[in-house]
């Protein structure tokens, strides 16, 4: 799913997967413990996006031993809002060894435009070879489904001392998203994106180091995101459909109080090179990739999260 904003949630929930942040008043019933949470991300891009969870976790073929003794499933539905979409979500992660995680997720939406923000919509080449926006509010539905598995470690679990928490996170997956009204190869927008999104399936994988820290600056840590369509569009190799595209964050993460957390990400990301003088205002499948000299890192945005836990 290329929804740039995924990627932010993907670092969100490597950072709280080792962050162990615990929550005050969590309620606890037949062992089941739950907690509704909000989290606030906004960009320079510009953007801002509001998402109401409810996390559940379920104690799960727990054993004796420090590999199984905290085993549990965790399931998180939600709804997610942003100037321009509205989606319904539901994530879960099952625990079954303490370095490793299995993750599946799934989401259903639909978006509007407002002003030049568009959406959701189709991304057409028109006569000319430039985009045409193609769409109108709530025109067609978005939905997705992604699953993977991440292999995890924290270097105090075998030198105990609050100062020597050095973590790491490796998760790779698979998603497929579709958009209603996009049909043979169609390209279509979500959320004001690129446009580049087509109905298939997606590689998309992402590793976090970092370090922890029982003080108000609890986590320092850098992360690299890739995403890479696994249904190249016919001649796509021309202008570089078939290359990944990385995203690179250093992440700084902030324990306000025990229910809230603030994290900032500044982020890179890598561009492809063309060889046409106007690709700026050509459809992305009229562009040339220039071979000798494909890629580029240019700064990307800032983004504030605040994770609020009721």
């Amino acid at each position: 799913m290329k929804i740039t904003a995924l990627c932010i949630i993907l670092a969100l929930l490597a950072q709280a997967a080792i962050a162990q942040t615990t929550v005050a008043e969590e309620e606890t019933s037949g062992g089941i413990e739950s907690a509704p949470g909000l989290v606030l991300l906004v960009t320079t891009e510009p953007g801002v996006r509001l998402d109401f969870n409810w996390k559940f976790v379920v104690p799960f073929l727990q054993g004796d031993g420090p590999l199984t003794k905290d085993n549990n499933l965790a399931i998180t539905p939600g709804v997610e809002i942003t100037p321009a979409a509205l989606s319904l979500t539901a994530n879960a992660v099952w625990t079954p060894i303490a370095f490793a995680e299995i993750v599946a997720g799934g989401r259903v939406g639909s978006g509007w435009s407002l002003g030049k923000i568009r959406g959701i919509g189709l991304n057409l080449p028109d006569v000319d070879g430039a985009s045409k926006y193609d769409g109108s509010a709530f025109d067609g539905a978005l939905w997705g489904l992604r699953a993977g598995a991440a292999l995890q470690g924290d270097l105090a679990a075998f030198f105990p001392g609050e100062w020597n928490s050095v973590v790491f996170r490796s998760f790779h997956g698979i998603s497929y998203s579709a958009y209603s009204r996009a049909k043979n190869g169609q390209a279509w927008f979500i959320d004001n994106d690129e446009g580049e999104n087509r109905n298939g399936p997606s590689y998309n994988g992402n590793f976090l180091l970092g370090y922890r820290m029982p003080i108000f600056l609890n986590m320092v840590a850098l992360l690299a995101e890739a995403d890479l369509f696994l249904n190249v569009m016919d001649g796509g190799a021309a202008f570089g459909d078939d290359l990944a595209r990385w995203t690179f964050s250093g992440i700084l993460g902030f324990k306000v109080s025990e229910r809230l957390g603030v994290t900032l990400l500044t982020q890179l990301r890598t561009h492809r090179n063309f060889t046409n003088g106007n690709w700026q205002d050509l459809h992305f499948s009229r562009r040339t990739l220039d071979t000798s000299n494909r890629l580029r890192l240019e700064f990307y945005r800032v983004v504030a999260v605040l994770d609020y836990k009721f």
